[in-house]
């Protein structure tokens, strides 16, 4: 506490008035915006631990006035809504497509960046171009070609489609053209090929992006859910987000269990970033540098 006592002195003695009062609503700004973003959140979750008399009462309260898990046990117990068997698709599906897209957007970014090839600037800049297309434009010929390949109501048709996103090989492009290319030639002169540098070089550099891409891609799929509501046609191959479409129709006026499906939708994209927050970070900061 002394030193708290002494840095706030030390900080008033190299600060004018005018200064330590704009920071100070600076602050304040910055804490009502995010409790903007925060009690929303905080309001569904409490929702989800309240029971449906209260949830419907006439006095609204953020906070449930007597804690209950009855809506969680009833949603995961109904044998009609099967929300772990979602659960369990929008996972695997998430993260079979995180690895493939790294692989893919890595692969892409290497040779954009690191090799030499005629044409080169042109194939990547007409690929960035394709970021400019609203993506349920291609919708339709997406289903057309899923629907050729067999693979409706497939896990395959909702992650096939997302591996032609240039996004991630664009945010991998730029950071690594800001890695020196004499790691390149001083590899070369040991014998390694292009797909050792790659890697055995390349890749383990690109680690804080590699994560923040990761977050990014997982967060997206996960949260898809206009393309997997149209590729699937059974309960037992829909993910998350496109089985709480029925959910909802099941759960039309039980907020609290609406509440609790989506708190539980919401949990692994939290933890995910929290596990990866300093590489995140990291890579952020580096990916807006590099380049």
């Amino acid at each position: 506490m002394t030193n708290v006592i002494e840095k706030l002195r030390h900080y008033r003695k190299n600060h004018s008035p005018a200064m330590i009062a704009t920071e100070v609503m600076f602050y304040v700004l910055l804490l009502l915006c995010a409790l903007t973003v925060l009690i929303p959140s905080l309001w569904a979750v409490a929702t989800s631990f309240k029971f449906e008399t209260e949830v419907l009462d006439a006095n609204v309260t953020l906070f449930p006035k007597e804690v209950t898990l009855e809506n969680y046990i009833s949603i995961m117990g109904n044998r009609n809504v099967p929300i772990l068997r979602w659960f369990w698709n929008s996972f695997k599906i998430a993260v079979v497509y995180v690895v493939l897209y790294l692989a893919v957007s890595s692969l892409a970014a290497f040779a954009f960046s690191r090799l030499k090839f005629k044409g080169r600037e042109a194939m990547f800049w007409l690929g960035m171009s394709s970021m400019m297309i609203p993506g349920v434009i291609n919708m339709i010929p997406n289903y057309i070609i899923i629907d050729k390949l067999g693979l409706v109501d497939n896990m395959f048709s909702m992650i096939l489609p997302g591996l032609g996103g240039v996004f991630g090989v664009f945010m991998l492009r730029q950071f690594m053209r800001g890695l020196p290319m004499a790691y390149d030639e001083a590899a070369k002169m040991d014998g390694a090929n292009e797909f050792q540098i790659y890697f055995h070089i390349v890749l383990p550099m690109c680690a804080p992006v590699l994560v923040t891409l990761a977050i990014f891609s997982f967060q997206g799929n996960w949260n898809d859910y206009v393309w997997p509501l149209i590729v699937t046609n059974s309960a037992e191959t829909r993910t998350l987000t496109a089985g709480l479409a029925t959910f909802s129709g099941s759960y039309a006026h039980q907020y609290g269990k609406q509440m609790a499906g989506a708190v539980l939708s919401a949990l692994p994209i939290l933890i995910i970033f929290l596990l990866g927050q300093k590489y995140f970070i990291k890579g952020i900061s580096i990916g807006g540098i590099k380049g």
